[in-house]
């Protein structure tokens, strides 16, 4: 009889007016009638790689991953068939889900179930869906043609999506110039903000509010934070998201060009003017003006600025002829303008038409509850351009990480998981998990690694014996060294950054305490 439900539940949900998240969510709560998963998930194939559109009973993390079919075989095998597949409980080929289950109580479990449909749509692929289940018996006893009516019509459902959103959408963008600077846009854009602190759900809330509006947007916050994240997220929730955004930074605007790129410049209206040339304003008529380091402007061109911000008019360099145009405009920086206002070195009256609604992204030290999440994707993006086949930040680094101050921000934290990635890789060969231990990220975060039990233990035996304090002191010297060297394969350049430490210091510290001998690299 629950077979009979879902059907007729998702059947019903295909003349509905819902929203693409609501739609598919609902999809996954009706299948769980019929179905004991114990996580699903729905995973749309762009290329050769499978991202994940909606999930019930995964992690959080799992929906900021994505998934290339040659990495995940079980994914692979689901794609290159023609009907569902039921993995073996007994199969060896890795789950692209395992420990990324809520029920899991390990950081790594391995699936017993899995069951997997391809999602065709006028016979071509174009996602796919997958069960798991921990009781190895969960699936065997569904029907195959009854799977293979979920997936037609989970099928259905993503072509209702693409049908509504494609009623939705305006014209294409006009123009090979601004189509070519989109391209480059888009491959900047980063990924969507991540996090679930109070700071990032009220960034967010601020964000759809304020989209909704033409209003004038200041981003203020610490290099690294953000700041073009969150003018994309405005631009991409506004009515204008169908338009070109376009990004400009300030900063690296030469004084004497600053004016061409906003505005553009005719032939022969200076020395180098060959020809005409488009300025970003009249590129994102329609559309959005990201300008990025908005305090590095010059002064002269300020003026004309507010008068395009006033006005909607813009004049190139070397024309009388004025044009007008529709521009939302977004600026950002990490100035404190209102000093730069008292200082003489920004506009009063720009500044005011600038900071019609300012938004201010809280710095990573302020929010270090989503470190562990932004970690974890980052992780997963080194994993893929690594070529490796599993990632894991340990506890005792996640933790390392957290308490960081995180004065970059969260340019930093990528930049640490990066680096941090490619060292644990280039030390654990061989191995099908590559482990992120605080050993990694504790010299890019100039602290001491903590100390283990192990390094603890002698020493704390020594002091139990009564022995002198000097004593203990020069045993756990000696013991946290042994063990660092050992943690870096006798690299003595590398345990002296774990340790803190100049590495002729160290040597002479080894030697004081013979564990290295004088003169001598060993």
């Amino acid at each position: 009889m629950k077979l009979l439900e879902t059907l007729s539940i998702i059947a019903h949900d295909l003349t509905a007016v819902l929203g693409a998240e609501d739609r598919y969510q609902r999809l996954l709560e009706a299948l769980h009638l019929a179905i004991p998963y114990d996580s699903a998930a729905l995973l749309r194939l762009e290329n050769d790689t499978l991202a994940p559109i909606a999930a019930k009973g995964l992690k959080p993390k799992a929906m900021a991953r994505v998934f290339r079919r040659k990495d995940h075989p079980r994914l692979d095998i689901i794609c290159g068939s023609s009907q569902p597949t039921l993995f073996s409980s007994d199969s060896k080929l890795p789950d692209p889900f395992d420990g990324l289950l809520d029920i899991d109580l390990e950081s790594v479990h391995h699936i017993h179930a899995c069951l997997g449909c391809p999602l065709l749509m006028r016979e071509q692929l174009v996602g796919v869906l997958v069960f798991d289940a921990i009781d190895s018996t969960a699936f065997r006893h569904l029907p195959k043609q009854y799977v293979q009516v979920i997936a037609s019509l989970t099928s259905a459902q993503i072509q209702t999506v693409e049908l509504f959103s494609a009623l939705e959408k305006e014209a294409e963008r006009q123009g090979l110039l601004a189509s070519d600077l989109m391209r480059d846009i888009q491959q900047q854009r980063g990924h969507e903000i991540l996090g679930a602190s109070a700071h990032i759900k009220r960034l967010r809330q601020e964000i759809e509010l304020v989209a909704k509006s033409d209003f004038t947007i200041l981003i203020l916050g610490e290099t690294g934070v953000g700041k073009e994240l969150v003018a994309r997220s405005v631009h991409n929730h506004s009515r204008r998201r169908d338009k070109p955004m376009l990004y400009l930074n300030c900063a690296a605007l030469p004084t004497a060009l600053a004016e061409s790129e906003l505005f553009g410049h005719v032939k022969g209206a200076f020395t180098g003017a060959v020809s005409d040339r488009t300025g970003k304003f009249a590129l994102a008529d329609g559309g959005t003006l990201f300008l990025d380091e908005i305090g590095e402007l010059p002064l002269d061109v300020q003026a004309k600025l507010l008068r395009t911000i006033q006005e909607g008019e813009i004049q190139r360099v070397g024309s009388e002829k004025i044009q007008h145009v529709d521009v939302r405009l977004i600026t950002a920086t990490n100035r404190d303008l209102e000093q730069e206002v008292a200082a003489g070195t920004f506009r009063a009256d720009l500044y005011h038409r600038l900071n019609v609604y300012p938004i201010n992204v809280a710095p990573l030290r302020e929010r270090r509850e989503d470190v562990p999440l932004l970690a974890d994707f980052f992780a997963e993006k080194a994993r893929i351009n690594l070529g490796l086949h599993q990632v894991r930040i340990s506890e005792e680094a996640l933790d390392l990480l957290t308490r960081y101050a995180w004065p970059g921000n969260v340019r930093e934290l990528d930049n640490v998981i990066s680096r941090s990635v490619l060292k644990a890789s280039a030390t654990q060969l061989g191995g099908k998990e590559v482990t992120v231990t605080p050993a990694f990220v504790s010299g890019d975060l100039n602290v001491q690694a903590p100390l283990t039990r192990s390094a603890l233990e002698p020493v704390l035996a020594i002091g139990r014996q009564g022995i002198s304090l000097k004593a203990v002191v020069k045993a756990y010297e000696i013991r946290l060294i042994k063990e660092t060297l050992e943690r870096n394969q006798g690299n003595w350049a590398a345990a002296a950054r774990e340790l803190g430490m100049n590495r002729s210091n160290l040597h002479n510290l080894a030697t004081r305490l013979g564990i290295r001998k004088k003169g001598t690299g060993r």
